[in-house]
């Protein structure tokens, strides 16, 4: 019997990661989305010494996707529309290179479909100012601590004070409203 549940792997960063579950979480296809730590030097990273800048880690989710339910290239219209862009200092409230946005890629198909959507959104002049998100190769992903993962529904009133207080639940509504109608 053939297993036509293929899985494949994702990784973006866009600020903070309790953020960017919640999105990828409610799609069909989409199997797993972890919190966690990528991109830095330091092995098995804690929150606090991710958050302290020192280790070049970035807050990044990773999702596990079956590509014939929702597409690679879906999951990237998805995380444009999670963050601003234009900000290659972090994300919202967010400052630091622990927030900064990223997309990780684990395929030359991935960087590839990653970079078209980039200048796609670029040539859209959806944004006045030019899309600085870097697409780096992915590296080691650790997760982060229990207490992260599914922050939206362990504490769903704090995170959506968060969502709205960080400034990205106005951004989102500003920039992409028409895209969630």
């Amino acid at each position: 019997m053939e297993d036509n549940n293929r899985q494949e792997i994702a990784t973006f960063a866009g600020g903070c990661f309790w953020c960017m579950v919640k999105p990828f979480d409610e799609q069909p296809g989409i199997s797993a989305v972890i919190s966690g730590y990528t991109g830095g030097t330091t092995e098995n990273p804690t929150y606090e010494e991710v958050c302290s800048g020192l280790t070049g880690h970035t807050e990044a989710v990773q999702i596990t996707f079956d590509p014939t339910v929702f597409s690679y290239d879906k999951l990237l219209d998805l995380f444009w529309m999670q963050i601003d862009p234009t900000d290659s200092g972090g994300q919202f409230y967010d400052r630091g290179v622990s927030y900064r946005p990223v997309i990780y890629y684990h395929t030359e198909q991935q960087k590839l479909l990653a970079e078209q959507s980039k200048k796609d959104l670029e040539d859209s002049g959806r944004f006045d100012r030019p899309i600085v998100v870097p697409i780096e190769k992915a590296q080691t992903f650790y997760p982060a601590e229990d207490y992260h993962q599914q922050f939206y529904k362990k504490n769903p009133q704090r995170y959506t004070s968060y969502q709205m207080g960080s400034g990205r639940a106005g951004f989102i509504q500003r920039h992409w409203r028409e895209s969630h109608e």
